[in-house]
């Protein structure tokens, strides 16, 4: 068993606290994702975890073994970098079991390993080279590679995609997903990359200034954000934010100062006249006949093939994105009518964040 749990982590870099009692529990097998701004906490927590950055208090626990006291290479834990950290002058054989050599591992046992990892990461043709003959995408699979060949009781990735071009990154997050369905060793991995942590993930940890703002299954924090910070974080493009006055006399709804009406399909928390914000992600406006809806102008119109995403200008200048699947024909000052779904309305306190529907 490697289940992994934090319990009230603290960390402080001199008298500035980072962390503030963070609590995460990690099952056997699970594959969490830590996200956030930079500055968030998520690289502090993951070096905390593999112990290459001290904790100021609370207790981290691998497979039921207390692990806070526990010099790095005794934690059987495998580490995968940003910047790949492969020796130069060694193969991708012999980067592949180094580790395995310093475990006094023979030869037999360290070729068989090696030939065993090499075949799940599609690296047989590559063994005899070395780094600088490799792409960006065939160092990142050395590095996994040197991970996996440990056989170690849980998995560390440290923002491991961010070198690679778009195309390359879409293609290794592919081969990382697969590669933890085959193996089903617990692993987390950081992020800043909100779209790897939902394609990745079985469940994901939003961090803020060193707290835990909510953890949760991709597609939870996606449909029910608990503040309006998950909620502007998780999702691209990010989720249009509208100010406005709470209303509940006669149907529930949200007005704007300049009086839009946002529609609501139930009452929410919180009194009439509360100052609220009302989320509506891009997708989830209806396009409507002329008069009826939102009067907004176009600004930009921005057609990615699958979808086209039109930002435009409502009524009293609120700026917001919609994204429609139809390849409708707009042009920057074209007039549209735009209608929220109701039933996919997100509500916030304004003040504390806190959702509110």
């Amino acid at each position: 068993m490697a289940a992994l749990s934090l319990h009230q982590i603290v960390k402080h870099y001199g008298s500035t606290p980072v962390i503030h009692g963070v609590d995460i529990a990690i099952q056997d097998g699970e594959f969490v994702a830590l996200v956030g701004p930079s500055g968030c906490g998520k690289s502090t927590l993951l070096r905390a975890i593999a112990g290459l950055e001290a904790i100021t208090s609370g207790e981290i626990r691998l497979g039921g073994r207390a692990i806070n006291d526990v010099a790095p290479k005794d934690r059987n834990i495998a580490m995968v970098f940003q910047n790949y950290a492969l020796y130069p002058h060694m193969t991708v054989a012999q980067n592949l079991g180094f580790s395995l050599k310093l475990q006094g591992e023979d030869k037999a046992a360290i070729q068989r390993r090696v030939g065993e990892v090499a075949a799940i990461l599609g690296l047989e043709q590559l063994l005899d080279r070395t780094p600088r003959q490799l792409s960006g995408g065939q160092r990142q699979r050395v590095a996994m590679g040197r991970a996996i060949v440990r056989q170690p009781d849980a998995f560390l990735f440290d923002e491991p995609l961010s070198n690679l071009d778009a195309k390359l990154r879409v293609q290794v997050r592919t081969e990382i997903k697969a590669l933890h369905q085959r193996l089903r060793t617990t692993t987390v991995y950081v992020t800043h990359d909100q779209v790897e942590a939902m394609t990745l993930a079985d469940r994901i940890v939003v961090l803020k200034d060193g707290v835990v703002e909510q953890a949760g299954a991709p597609l939870e924090l996606y449909d029910r954000p608990a503040n309006a910070f998950v909620a502007g974080f998780i999702g691209s493009p990010a989720m249009n934010f509208i100010p406005g006055r709470l209303h509940l006399d006669g149907t529930a709804r949200v007005v704007t100062d300049d009086g839009l009406h946002l529609p609501l399909d139930r009452p929410p928390q919180g009194r009439h006249g509360d100052s609220v914000l009302y989320g509506a992600r891009p997708e989830h406006f209806a396009l409507q006949a002329s008069g009826d809806g939102l009067p907004a102008q176009v600004r930009v119109v921005e057609p990615t093939g699958s979808e086209t995403q039109v930002a435009v200008r409502l009524a009293g200048g609120h700026d917001i994105l919609a994204a429609f699947r139809d390849r409708i024909d707009v042009r920057p000052g074209d007039a549209l009518w735009l209608r929220p779904v109701a039933a996919q309305a997100h509500l916030f306190d304004a003040t504390s964040g806190a959702r509110l529907n």
